[in-house]
């Protein structure tokens, strides 16, 4: 796609695409007027006008739509009316556009060419990600900025959607090390990658346990952008399992959906992607352990006591709470050599999260009030919301173990979410800036781009508004 930016037009082409926010009045538009019988702007209503030749497409915004609605609304016009799209389009930004509308509408644009059908003989190409796709931004102001960054944004979100959405055959830890390489190279961030012998060198003992039971080689995954003007040290952590049996602990339903067990290790991978596209003045230092959680003779055991990179000793109660065990080590691991001012970890980690908030909202643990509350509001600008759930310790008899120094699974039916994240608590040597996301409900599911689940990337923008904001 080619980004063309005009201040008048008087010989349309192609597509028009003119975003009308709810009136009273009648819609004019150059000598189109439409009644308010037929169109006044509703959100999610559309009108197409054609004249000579050319599509007048009326969008319906609503009063006051906010960041994530009006990019919902232009990545269904651009999903669902993809044969509008030819060979050029203007794009007529409305006077009241701030640069975050138009941010979030281009964003909006770039997603709605996303398609699951990855492996299908007949692939579908949207026309905006042809060469000669002309897109013009019609406006007396400059949005060239905004254009830019929405563009980035949703790319580095398509590139999660890709990660989490293909198979776990194709989607292995090494595909991710690999990936993490060829991003690096080409967005400027530093990788290094631990083998399953580095890993043995290093003492990454929680994480291999989880890994010893698949033939795929685990990677645990180190990424560092560190530019000259650094502000802040922030740090990253991604679940990246990249199938989840259960383990010995075998799950009994839902399995087909478990290549999703990396979204967080996606979240984080797009994040590194976007925070250095975009060249935003922070250092970040990010990690993924990533591998399988298989079912095998050398698959560990629950009743085993395990070491950690931390040196606490676990008793597994359960295998299939595993997702803890690689973001132990992971958090250990960055704290201890990295030091970073803040942390955070994204992980699909429990279904207790979506037993308490369904598919709304993350959630969010820590006891940084201040670190809450940016993160928090970070999320609502853009869509992508959580929300506080407690740490407190009267929580920790949930994970104390008889035999070894804590246990990965409380063995309740309740405060599942809360008890994984006191467990998580113990790996940050009482780091006093660190958040724990728990997006088990909404990094993956169900919505009116596919017929079946798929992914969201719900955590790349939030992680990056949130570093921007800082």
């Amino acid at each position: 796609m080619n980004v063309k930016y005009i201040k008048s037009n008087t010989s349309f082409k192609g597509l028009v695409i003119i975003p009308v926010y709810e009136t009273e009045n009648e819609t004019l538009f150059e000598d189109i007027k439409i009644s308010k019988k037929l169109f006044f702007g509703k959100k999610d209503t559309n009108y197409i006008v054609e004249k000579n030749d050319v599509n007048y497409l009326f969008i319906g915004l609503g009063k006051s739509p906010d960041y994530k609605t009006i990019k919902t609304i232009f990545r269904r016009i651009s999903a669902k009316q993809s044969s509008y799209f030819e060979t050029n389009a203007t794009f007529v930004l409305p006077i009241e556009f701030t640069d975050l509308n138009v941010e979030a509408a281009i964003s909006g644009l770039v997603l709605g060419t996303y398609n699951l059908g990855h492996y299908k003989k007949e692939k579908i190409s949207h026309t905006i990600n042809n060469e000669i796709f002309v897109l013009e931004i019609l406006s007396e102001n400059d949005f060239k900025t905004s254009v830019e960054k929405g563009i980035k944004i949703a790319n580095a979100q398509l590139e999660t959607f890709n990660l989490v959405d293909l198979p776990s055959n194709k989607i292995t830890p090494k595909y991710l090390s690999n990936w993490a390489v060829e991003a690096g190279n080409k967005y400027g961030f530093k990788t290094e990658i631990f083998d399953r012998k580095k890993c043995e060198d290093v003492g990454l003992h929680s994480f291999l346990a989880v890994g010893q039971g698949s033939e795929r080689e685990p990677q645990f995954i180190i990424m560092d952008y560190n530019p000259s003007n650094s502000k802040k040290h922030i740090g990253l952590v991604g679940k990246g399992i990249t199938f989840d049996t259960g383990g010995l602990n075998i799950k009994v339903a839902g399995m087909v959906h478990m290549k999703c067990d990396m979204a967080g290790a996606g979240a984080v991978l797009g994040a590194m992607q976007l925070i250095s596209d975009l060249k935003l003045p922070y250092r970040i230092t990010a990690i993924v352990p990533a591998c399988e959680n298989s079912v095998d003779a050398k698959s560990f055991l629950p009743s085993d006591v395990i070491n950690s990179y931390s040196g606490s000793t676990i008793e597994i109660i359960d295998t299939d709470a595993e997702g803890r065990l690689i973001l132990a080590d992971g958090l250990s691991y960055l704290i201890k050599n990295y030091k970073p001012e803040t942390v955070i970890d994204i992980a699909t980690l429990t279904g207790s999260s979506v037993g308490t908030f369904g598919y709304e909202c993350g959630a969010l643990f820590t006891n940084n009030e201040e670190l809450s509350k940016k993160l928090q509001q970070s999320g609502d600008a853009i869509g992508e919301r959580l929300w506080q759930l407690p740490l407190w310790d009267s929580y920790k008899s949930d994970i104390n173990s008889e035999i070894a120094d804590v246990k990965n699974y409380s063995g309740k039916p309740v405060a599942g979410a809360i008890s994984a994240a006191k467990f998580l608590e113990h790996f940050t040597d009482k780091h006093t800036s660190w958040a724990h996301l728990d997006v088990a409900g909404v990094a993956f599911g169900d919505d009116e781009f596919a017929k079946t689940k798929h992914a969201t990337a719900f955590g790349v923008h939030l992680i990056t508004n949130f570093i921007e904001n800082l």
